[in-house]
């Protein structure tokens, strides 16, 4: 992977942790406004996990690495985005796996396996690139989770 330099999320933690990944997966729109991309169709997506927090846990880590992979990469490698109905709902726009919405399912899901660690460390942002031209990033507005 290529190193990349991501957006910086201001904040006032002592700790931030970046997780990168690649991600081979196949999506579709189901909407007539994404033209072609109403056929299914792959893309080899970047992923950047950005998490922060003042406290480390018991092992000195703000968050293991090879959790943040688990609870991402080895969920959507090598599926059709389509197929995850606890994550995407075919009948909401709101919920299709656009790059926008990839990136805010992926930021909830690293967010509530955080919650649940002693140290409380945040999820600032998920940066999702979907081709080597067009990206999203994903940050939570100030009050939510």
């Amino acid at each position: 992977m290529l190193q990349q330099i991501y957006p910086q999320v201001p904040h006032h933690f002592q700790y931030e942790l970046n997780k990168d990944m690649q991600i081979a997966a196949a999506h579709f729109i189901p909407h007539e406004a994404a033209g072609k991309c109403t056929n299914i169709h792959g893309h080899t997506y970047f992923v950047n996990i950005t998490v922060a927090g003042d406290e480390l846990d018991d092992s000195g880590f703000l968050v293991n690495f090879q959790h943040l992979k688990k609870l991402v990469h080895d969920k959507f490698d090598h599926t059709l985005m389509n197929d995850h109905k606890d994550v995407f709902n075919d009948k909401n726009s709101n919920d299709f796996p656009t790059t926008e919405v990839v990136a805010r399912k992926i930021w909830q899901i690293v967010q509530n396996y955080l919650d649940k660690l002693p140290n409380k460390p945040k999820c600032l942002q998920v940066f999702v690139r979907e081709t080597p031209t067009s990206y999203v990033v994903y940050r939570p507005k100030a009050g939510n989770k």
